[in-house]
């Protein structure tokens, strides 16, 4: 057919190298597998053992010892910083529930500095410095603390109930110097009282001013005693606590009728008379934060950090523990340094093999042993199958420089022929001479023009430029042209386009496409034999066949019909094929176009050639 014959010499070295590669004891075998490699004979998880061994030793040679370095001093420091942070805390919450702002904070914030040696910052809650105990920081990203006298940590302040409000926040509730001094005279004449019968009391003033008594024992002896000196009890509100208690009513008043609940009444003890309700309760501690809202500073936020500005501080190793520490990181670096070079050496000498056999000259297709079954292992095997590879095709590139000389040299033998010929007087320049030289040179540019299509396919440079065409003019069309050359070679040529839809294509290719296969069909085909053009739709494809009845192709032959420069006919016949060029372009241009080209051949019954291209 018209594919010219691959040097023989290719097709040696071919075998040679396929038998070279069953010879190698199994490398290529192992390059070419697609399964994973077990896990315990992967470079990855020796490499990962390791590391995981040094990483463990390291983190528990370090753990223990940083245990026992820093039990006793942790311990210590932390109670100590606990103890000062609840000091910092306490003296801000108490500044807070006897101030209406922040401005006098400085000195306090000085002064707990110089106590507790801690940096502190107070800011608002959208983090706006209020004061500073020292030159500006950068603020940790949490805060310690928020400080609010109307909500404060029960569980860091003593004497704060569940509701949150500090003792020390009174606002209209403290006392006037007239009602503190009338108070303690109530005060002191029950104390006295109380001393008269026996029980011993003592005394202490809240902080709005108002006096109280302690009565040691338990409740039968406070109530025996209360009962004895009732006449000067400390219960009832002074003038300027029944305005606070007024005021405070009212709000509660509000909320509870907001909620539809029960009325009550709020005395000093700040929990309802009328009601043991819990949402009762929150009325009354929502009423109580917003009387007392106006008497104190504005909530803020705590940041309490080292000198250094890290939240929690550090301490200093002795020289002893430094030492200890420097030994076991020097142990830990010595153990590290030699696993990792006897692992790197064992990894490193295979690949320093690898890099001198690909520093050597092309020529050789140097070999390496593949001695692992790990990545290493299949790198070396993948290595040598490349350099076989490689062998094969300087082989096969060899033979189709020889192929392509071999098909130049006969057109240009015969046109220099004729011209000499023609110099020498021996050959006459009629229509016949220039016909022939005609042929000749038209032979010499369809093989460079296939050379070129396929060079620009290798290359990735092809181009189509499809548009909708009728495929069954197409087809007709190029029968037309080729129903002369067949009727001069004595074969029918016959067009069966009935079935053929419309087709997006590049029209000048697939002409290109058909008419290879005509040419190559008629030239093969015996005087008296037949050529079909057939289509067909099938599904979303459509099919062209290309049908003679011909000498056919052996099924030997049928997988390399598409080579370049393969032929059945040895010989070379001009008569019987042409560059060995064309089917190749055929395959080339159809695989361009998403289609696939197909052969099959009874040798001298019938030979077809199917195109399956997309609609």
């Amino acid at each position: 057919m018209d594919a010219e014959p691959e040097a023989r010499a290719a097709a040696r070295t071919e075998a040679e190298g396929r038998d070279r590669g069953s010879r190698r004891g199994g490398g290529s075998r192992r390059s070419r597998g697609t399964g994973r490699l077990p896990l315990r004979q992967s470079l990855l998880f020796r490499l990962l053992a390791a590391s995981i061994t040094i990483v463990v030793c390291s983190v528990a040679a370090t753990a223990w010892l940083a245990a026992r370095t820093v039990t006793n001093a942790f311990q210590g420091e932390q109670g100590q910083v606990l103890a000062n942070d609840a000091q910092i805390y306490d003296t801000l919450i108490g500044y807070a529930a006897g101030h209406t702002d922040w401005s006098a904070v400085k000195p306090t914030l000085s002064r707990l500095a110089e106590q507790t040696g801690r940096h502190i910052t107070l800011t608002t809650q959208d983090r706006r410095p209020i004061a500073d105990s020292g030159s500006t920081t950068a603020l940790p990203v949490r805060a310690s603390a928020f400080v609010d006298p109307l909500r404060a940590d029960p569980a860091l302040l003593r004497g704060v109930k569940t509701d949150g409000v500090d003792p020390r926040a009174v606002g209209p509730y403290r006392l006037p110097e007239a009602e503190r001094t009338e108070l303690r005279g109530r005060a002191e004449r029950l104390q006295s009282c109380l001393r008269g019968v026996g029980h011993t009391a003592g005394l202490t003033e809240a902080p709005g001013g108002r006096p109280s008594l302690i009565v040691p024992g338990d409740n039968g002896v406070q109530q025996k005693a209360g009962a004895v000196c009732a006449l000067y009890t400390l219960d009832t509100p002074t003038p300027t606590e029944r305005r606070a208690l007024d005021q405070l009513n009212a709000l509660v008043g509000d909320c509870v009728k907001r909620h539809n609940l029960s009325s009550v009444t709020v005395g000093l003890s700040f929990t309802s008379t009328g009601s043991g309700d819990e949402a009762v309760q929150q009325c009354i501690d929502t009423a109580r934060r917003e009387q007392l809202a106006p008497y104190v500073a504005p909530p803020a936020l705590l940041f309490v950090a080292t000198p250094a500005g890290s939240a929690t501080p550090g301490f200093d190793l002795s020289p002893a523990n430094s030492a200890r520490v420097a030994g076991v990181a020097a142990l830990v670096l010595v153990l590290t340094v030699a696993v990792t070079v006897t692992v790197g050496t064992r990894l490193v000498r295979p690949l320093r093999a690898l890099t001198d056999a690909a520093r050597r000259p092309t020529q050789q297709h140097t070999r390496v042993p593949v001695t692992t079954n790990d990545e290493i292992g299949h790198l070396a095997a993948a290595f040598n199958d490349l350099s076989e590879r490689r062998e094969r095709m300087e082989g096969q590139r060899k033979a189709m420089v020889s192929d392509i000389a071999h098909e130049l040299r006969t057109p240009l033998s015969t046109i220099r022929g004729w011209l000499e010929a023609a110099q020498d007087g021996l050959a006459a320049s009629d229509d016949a001479f220039i016909a022939s030289l005609l042929e000749e040179a038209l032979m010499l540019q369809h093989m460079v023009d296939d050379l070129q299509h396929l060079a620009q396919a290798d290359a990735g440079q092809f181009r189509l430029h499809t548009e909708p065409l009728r495929l069954r003019e197409l087809l007709n069309h190029v029968a037309a042209v080729h129903r002369g050359r067949a009727d001069s070679a004595g074969v029918t040529l016959t067009a069966l386009t009935e079935d053929a839809p419309t087709l997006f294509a590049d029209p000048a290719r697939l002409r290109q496409i058909v008419g290879n296969l005509l040419s190559n069909a008629i030239r093969h085909t015996p005087p008296g034999g037949r050529v079909s053009l057939r289509c067909r739709r099938t599904g979303d494809q459509v099919v062209i066949e290309v049908a003679d009845t011909g000498t056919g192709i052996a099924a030997d032959d049928l997988p390399r019909v598409f080579d370049r420069f393969w032929r059945a006919d040895k010989s070379r016949n001009r008569q019987t094929g042409g560059s060995g060029l064309g089917l190749a372009v055929v395959r080339q241009l159809t695989e361009a176009h998403g289609g696939t080209v197909s052969v099959t051949s009874t040798p001298n019954k019938e030979t077809v050639f199917a195109l399956s291209l997309p609609l």
